[in-house]
């Protein structure tokens, strides 16, 4: 008995890596490896960026008591990294079916975790983004992975139906988490959002009146929120006017430039030091430091090489809700970039 089960047990073993093989295979063919080789690249840039900004935020929040490591949130970066990693290999080769019920159920959940925030959130820096059930969660980061899904699911409707009020429904989504947003606050997810929900508004062919009054309603929100929101008229007031040598903004940009061309070198920044989240918020400034505008326009260019490659793939998809998913991906994804970018060059 044992003998005669050894061997069906190694074909059993067999035909799963044969198995497993043919997938990877199918795999390998069906995802777009030049933008998959764009991103990797990407992400390698993006954490030699953080072990540069890490030693500035490390020092800015240690302690008498607590001192943290020079690379404390680049070694955290990485840990974030590989898990995004398995995630991002891990998602791409989901059926297209599996992929929009996962950001669907992705988005409805984030959207309920986000109607818990005001209620019992956790307060951080004077802003009530966080989530804590024995581990810190922001659901409006999560909800960035299925708010284009949901809305392309949506949107898809009236290719069965024209007669569904798609765009009003999305619009109430919208200011839905317009309010959610901004009771935390966060102006910059805000518009981030904002913004994705206006190109896929667009790409599913609204008609142009509704363009005008969408844009008169966003017009509204920023007038709101200049004058009740403080955070936001200072951005404003930034863009429209400049800021100040002591402003976070004008530190950032004189960082940025304070490298030239080619840069001080890794570890050789001093103005980084100065920088509040040296390894997030203005870690551009802190690239243009270190290893100079050149490697700026480098990151510029590969962004842009990812988003035309997007639409380029998108020019012969038949099936709307793809097209509306991706560019919405798309949208963010170049959104939160460029936003990030101008900010530190004080645009």
């Amino acid at each position: 008995m044992m003998a005669s089960g050894a061997p069906a047990t190694a074909g059993a073993a067999g035909r799963y890596n044969r198995s497993r093989r043919g997938r990877l295979a199918v795999w390998w063919q069906e995802i777009d490896r030049g933008t998959l080789i764009l991103v990797l690249i990407l992400m390698t840039i993006g954490a030699v960026a953080v072990a540069a900004g890490s030693p500035a935020s490390a020092r800015r929040l240690s302690t008498a008591r607590d001192t943290l490591s020079d690379l404390h949130f680049f070694l955290l970066h990485m840990r974030w990294q590989v898990l995004g990693l398995v995630a991002m290999f891990w998602a791409s080769s989901l059926p297209k079916d599996s992929a929009r019920r996962l950001g669907i159920l992705m988005g409805a959940v984030m959207f309920v975790a986000l109607m818990l925030v005001p209620v019992i959130g956790a307060e951080v820096n004077g802003a009530r983004r966080w989530l804590r059930f024995g581990i810190s969660l922001q659901p409006a980061e999560f909800l960035k992975c299925g708010f284009p899904i949901l809305l392309a699911w949506i949107l898809s409707w009236r290719a069965r139906d024209p007669q569904i009020p798609v765009i009003w429904l999305c619009f109430g989504l919208m200011v839905l988490l317009g309010v959610l947003l901004m009771l935390q606050p966060d102006f910059g997810s805000t518009m981030l959002f904002s913004g994705t929900f206006l190109v896929l508004v667009l790409l599913s062919g609204m008609d142009i009146r509704r363009i005008g009054l969408f844009f008169a309603a966003g017009l509204a929100g920023l007038v709101l929120k200049y004058f009740t929101y403080d955070n936001g008229r200072n951005r404003i007031d930034y863009f429209l006017f400049g800021g100040t040598a002591f402003d976070q903004v004008d530190l950032a940009q004189r960082t940025l430039l304070n490298g030239g061309w080619t840069g001080l070198g890794f570890w050789m920044g001093s103005r980084k030091m100065a920088l509040p989240e040296a390894h997030t918020d203005y870690i551009f400034s802190v690239i243009g430091e270190e290893f100079g505008l050149l490697a700026c326009m480098v990151i510029v260019a590969l962004y842009l090489a990812i988003l035309a490659r997007v639409i380029l793939r998108l020019v012969e998809e038949e099936d709307l809700f793809t097209v509306l998913a991706a560019s919405g991906f798309a949208a963010q994804l170049g959104g939160q970039a460029f936003i990030n970018i101008l900010v530190n060059l004080q645009l």
